[in-house]
């Protein structure tokens, strides 16, 4: 299969900073996978929102990385770098990556590429990496989700939303989410939320401390950050914690201690692309040991919003922006 690896690909380059029409087909040379690497014939590549801050400016790729945007992918190992044993030529795989997935071809980490679950697509796996990755990192290690307790969880029918609402669920904990219509407030309770409140009508942290009796919840995971801190604090139970991996409304605010010391709160955060590949390796064992038989057993599934050819990358980042969505987009890559 390696002799067919063409010199030249396609893939979308962010021509300067701006709205999706920066996005670009162009050519580039092929990628050749470094020890410990593998190159992927990709056939699906999923579109997050750190794509979108890549492409307004905002988040520079770590030294190193690619600056073609796409962070997951699903296809076909090719060829191998010096020491794969993990992997042969012709697996179908999934992997994490910190950039360069919105092409034809591209190299990924062997610690960070991981088997297509049984029964899934090309375009399920896809959709895999970035929501789960982070979720299970920050949910379930920063933040220590415990069975019975009460998470929250803010843009529940994005992906990371819909990812936390499936996981948490299966995991034993309850779900309050937060979205914007009350479509996707029934979308977020069909997915297993115990509670879905319409941020545009009604006040969460009211409805929250209504719903728990003052108590409330353990867990809150934000990407919106802004104004919806304070009330994430005022949400948050003894001992809670609050994980920002976000921030849509901006990063500095202002807060008040006084709630974070008499509550023993817990305020964190992370971003997971400047990771290293060990911390990515680690989770990447810990998905294939406690959620791929969740997969297999078709107890969950990623949730695809829409699909979009490669070279229509700019309507999909459009799509993003519009805020519609639920679940996942997606980018497939025409065969040859």
């Amino acid at each position: 299969m390696s002799d067919k690896i063409p010199a030249q690909i396609m893939a979308i380059a962010i021509r300067e900073y701006g709205g999706p029409d920066v996005l670009i087909p162009t050519t580039i040379d092929c990628p050749a996978p470094a020890a410990g690497e593998v190159l992927i014939k990709v056939a699906v590549a999923g579109v997050n929102r750190p794509d979108v801050v890549q492409r307004q400016g905002n988040y520079a790729p770590p030294p190193g990385a690619s600056p073609i945007p796409g962070l997951e992918v699903a296809g076909t190992v090719v060829k191998l770098g010096q020491g794969v044993t993990d992997f042969a030529v012709g697996d179908d795989v999934t992997a994490l990556l910190t950039g360069g997935g919105y092409t034809e071809y591209c190299t990924a980490p062997v610690g960070q590429v991981l088997p297509i679950p049984r029964g899934f697509s090309m375009t399920e796996a896809a959709a895999i990496p970035e929501t789960f990755f982070t979720v299970w990192s920050n949910v379930f290690g920063r933040g220590q989700l415990k069975a019975g307790e009460t998470i929250l969880v803010h843009g529940g029918t994005s992906g990371i939303g819909t990812t936390t609402i499936m996981l948490a669920k299966a995991f034993g904990a309850r779900v309050i989410a937060t979205a914007g219509s009350d479509d996707k407030c029934a979308t977020c309770l069909a997915l297993g939320a115990d509670l879905a409140i319409n941020y545009r009508n009604e006040d969460f942290a009211s409805v929250i401390a209504k719903d728990t009796g003052g108590k409330g919840v353990d867990v809150i995971l934000d990407m919106v950050a802004g104004d919806y801190t304070d009330r994430n604090i005022k949400s948050l139970a003894v001992d809670g914690r609050l994980i920002q991996i976000a921030f849509l409304k901006g990063p500095k605010v202002e807060i008040n201690l006084t709630p974070i010391m008499l509550k023993r709160l817990t305020i964190t955060g992370s971003t997971l692309r400047s990771r290293d590949i060990a911390f990515k390796t680690a989770v990447a064992t810990e998905l294939r040991q406690h959620v791929w038989p969740l997969f297999e057993a078709g107890k969950i599934r990623p949730i695809i919003d829409s699909e979009y050819p490669l070279e229509d990358a700019a309507e999909a980042h459009r799509r993003m922006d519009g805020g519609d969505h639920i679940g996942k987009i997606m980018l497939w890559v025409p065969e040859d």
